[in-house]
């Protein structure tokens, strides 16, 4: 059976849509599946439309949670809801086609073990939008020495997949960074981001950035590097300031002082105050690590029956 994963949050309009369109195309193709839609805390009537679809079909579950924990955790909770062979996860405004899933599942019946799915296009976005993305991803590409210009949370990974990211006892997740990492038998299918079908994207720059320096500090340790890079500038910069210094006073040209001194500590002193941001950043999530809180709290389901819950 596949499982097909769909984080959602504020998608009144799009659920019912999403899964009459999804239901279709796997039916078509006789794929034996099931529908899991995770509500992350929206405020909007999507919890109503996710109950709704479940009464219609038996095929769709919901998973509700007790308030806003992120698409991250909401991609896992769907995973450990999953009690298919093997497990997609999509959108829920239909950007990932649900026409690529037999494809998709094609793959895995031939033994391949993850399927990514990447984007031939972006589809529409603003120029800051665009660049933002390019840069984010030239980062995490470096990190993860892998690369993903064109990677999408769009994936269909084997049980085997799923249980192995499910272990990883870490809080703080980049799903897509870590789908790649696990490794395995992986291959990829092409697609066109669509045009969204209900409403409006939820990302906006702001959230886009923050969503950014959360992966970063998640994956990488390239910032606390950065502070290596930046000490080791200001000193190069204080010797040639030293050197050009005590050769004017030998000539008997002295620099003014104060003015010296004042470029000095501001050139100085806005360093050491981004270092100590960077590492503070990373102490913070040291301690969100150390609580071992759980991802996310679950305060409703539906569409299972008690014999499968049980």
């Amino acid at each position: 059976m596949l499982s097909i994963v769909v984080p959602t949050y504020n998608e009144a309009g799009a659920v019912l849509l999403a899964a009459q369109s999804i239901g279709e195309i796997l039916q078509g193709e006789e794929i034996p599946y099931e529908l899991i839609f995770v509500d992350d805390g929206s405020s909007d009537s999507t919890w109503e439309e996710i109950t709704l679809a479940a009464e219609q079909d038996s095929a769709v579950r919901g998973v509700s949670f007790s308030r806003n924990f992120g698409k991250e955790a909401a991609i896992f909770a769907g995973m450990e809801a999953a009690g298919g062979d093997c497990c997609a996860v999509m959108d829920c405004d239909l950007q990932h086609p649900p026409e690529k899933l037999p494809e998709m599942y094609a793959l895995w019946r031939q033994g391949w073990e993850v399927v990514h799915g990447v984007k031939t296009d972006r589809g529409r976005e603003s120029r800051f939008h665009r660049f933002a993305a390019g840069g984010f991803y030239k980062i995490m590409s470096k990190a993860t020495h892998i690369d993903m210009s064109r990677a999408s949370d769009f994936k269909l990974m084997d049980r085997r997949v799923v249980n192995t990211l499910l272990a990883l006892s870490e809080h703080k997740t980049f799903f897509r960074a870590l789908a790649a990492w696990v490794g395995f038998r992986t291959t990829e299918v092409e697609f066109c981001v669509e045009e969204r079908t209900v409403g409006n994207t939820h990302w906006s720059g702001l959230s886009l950035f923050r969503y950014a320096v959360s992966n970063i500090a998640a994956y990488s340790s390239a910032p606390m590097q950065a502070v290596t890079v930046l000490g080791v500038l200001t000193l190069l910069m204080s010797l040639i300031l030293s050197a050009h210094t005590l050769f004017n006073w030998a000539r008997g040209r002295a620099a003014d002082g104060f003015t010296t001194v004042i470029i000095l500590m501001l050139i100085i002193g806005s360093i050491l105050m981004i270092s100590l941001g960077i590492i503070g950043y990373y102490i913070a999530q040291i301690f969100i690590e150390v609580k071992a809180r759980p991802r996310y709290l679950v305060a409703r389901s539906c569409g299972w029956k008690r014999e499968e819950k049980a």
